[in-house]
Order: C-alpha cells, then structure tokens, then sequence
C-alpha cells in the first residue's frame, strides 16, 4: 500500500538557512524539493535578464508558483513517509503582496488547494544573513520579507513552527523530533 507522504515545508526570509537544512536533510536520504527561485533566475539571465523578479515580477511569479505546484503534484505521488520543501506556494503570494504587485485570482486558489502539512519558519538570523548575486536583498528587505510570510501563512491558517537559531544539526533534530508523531 502506497505512503501518503507528509508535506514538511521550510519557510522564512532569504538567507535564514532553510536551503542548508535541506541539503543536510537530503543528506541524510529524505525527499527534497530544493528552492527553485535561484534556476528561475539564472534562466532569466540566460535570456539576458539580470533581475527577472525586479524587471517582470508578474512572470517571475507565475514562474515559481509552475514550479512549486509541480514539486507539490510530484510529492503527492512520492512513496515515501515525509517530504520536505524549500518555500511554498503561497511564498508566491508573500512577495507580491509585499512590494504590491497585482496577480491573478488563480494565485490565491493555488494557496488554497495545495496544503502543506506542517510549516517550519525559520528566523531571521543577522549572524547567517548573506547576500549574493541571486539574493539581492539587504537585511532590512529581508526582515519585512519575513513579516510577509509569516502575514500570508498565518492568514492561510497554518500554524507555524519556529526553528531555533542554532547549528545546522540541531536544527535538523528539532524538525525530525517535530514530526515524528505525524
């Protein structure tokens, strides 16, 4: 008999070491969906695009949310106990609604047909934040990014699990003894 997987999602601001914890997680044989944002953006700069979300946020996003929507269609199907994702679907909405920008109606319903099964929100953290030339906000951007997500993934009724500030093992335990009962 087929396992319906547990859909673990990893949210918080850029820079707050959700990516590291995935790679450990991966590391340790769980199934990973890695965060899609920085491929969208170097397929943009391909086609010469140097900053897809600043220059066609819209396109930007409905890029993500294709993308995010298939990694949560394909963790329906995966045969496996728990599941764990870099950033969500409605992160989509976080950022749009943040900077203000208008999207389309199919957006809000994508939040709402796709549920994940626990959010783990990790904090902003000054002594990790790092910028690069993917992530091209400073970390003032960033602390009222997070505020946004939180907003949105508390607004969608998800409630949310703080990871605490600390060494990447450590965090890791704290989501696996988070989900063991589930």
């Amino acid at each position: 008999m087929k396992i319906k997987s547990v859909k673990n999602l990893l949210i918080g601001g850029p820079s707050t070491g959700k990516s590291t914890v995935i790679e450990a997680l991966s590391d340790l044989g769980y199934f990973c969906f890695p965060e899609i944002s920085r491929e969208v953006t170097l397929e943009a700069r391909q086609l010469g695009i140097e900053h897809l979300f600043l220059d066609d946020p819209l396109r930007f996003s409905e890029m993500l949310l294709k993308g995010r929507i298939k990694q949560f269609e394909e963790a329906e199907t995966l045969d496996t106990r728990h599941v764990f994702m870099d950033r969500g679907i409605p992160d989509v909405t976080a950022y749009m609604d943040h900077f203000q920008e208008d999207y389309p109606k199919e957006f809000q319903k994508a939040n709402k047909t796709h549920v994940y099964d626990n959010v783990f929100l990790f904090p902003i953290w000054n002594d990790i934040y790092t910028q690069d030339n993917e992530r091209f906000e400073d970390l003032d951007l960033a602390e009222s990014l997070q505020d946004s997500l939180v907003k949105t993934y508390r607004d969608l009724g998800y409630p949310l699990i703080e990871v605490p500030k600390t060494r990447i093992h450590v965090r890791m335990d704290f989501i696996l003894n988070s989900i063991k009962t589930k």
